[in-house]
């Protein structure tokens, strides 16, 4: 379990992101204590009552957490400041019995690599250098699902998935990063749906 901190103490901080159906919560404590996790259900969350409990609030689609970070998205059916308090409120009842150390328990995403073929991994060190670390500030990520042939196909988590930019402007970047970087040009980056 994640050191106890009475819910008086807690500093949450929410911030807007690029996607205008999600949000970003800054916490003074750890949501994720290792790697990120992103949860499209309740079901998926059933040992993290602090996820789960979120999907009870209207129109939220997922969850992602993220060291210190929660981004939550919504269908819209609520106004943020609704989500912002409704959120909160789930945070504050649910943190003292948060376990920020989950893992094992938990289905997290898949893991990198698995086949460690070498291009792989120069994508991956590429995403790490140049494009998630924006991402994660704007309360999102992305996922490698798999390259075949000059296709690499991806999957936006948190605040990206569903946001406008990251059909266009985001995933511009993203394929001519990895074109500049890589022996081949011709790299073609293809998003996919959940």
């Amino acid at each position: 379990m994640t050191p106890t901190l009475d819910p008086k103490d807690l500093l949450i901080r929410t911030l807007p992101t690029p996607n205008p159906y999600a949000l970003k919560f800054v916490l003074n404590a750890p949501f994720k204590e290792e790697g990120k996790a992103t949860f499209s259900s309740p079901a998926e969350a059933d040992e993290l009552p602090l996820v789960r409990d979120l999907f009870d609030i209207d129109g939220v689609r997922q969850v992602h957490l993220f060291q210190n970070t929660l981004s939550v998205t919504h269908t819209g059916e609520l106004e943020n400041d609704d989500i912002d308090s409704q959120v909160t409120a789930v945070i504050r009842s649910r943190y003292p019995i948060h376990n920020a150390k989950f893992g094992d328990a938990v289905k997290l995403a898949r893991p990198r690599n698995p086949n460690n073929d070498p291009k792989l991994e120069l994508i991956e060190e590429i995403l790490d250098r140049t494009i998630r670390p924006g991402l994660q500030a704007d309360g999102g990520d992305i996922e490698v699902l798999e390259l075949a042939d000059n296709e690499l196909r991806i999957r936006y988590q948190g605040a990206c998935g569903g946001c406008p930019s990251s059909s266009a402007g985001t995933l511009d970047a993203i394929q001519g990063i990895l074109r500049n970087e890589l022996p081949s040009d011709d790299l073609i980056v293809v998003p996919m749906m959940d």
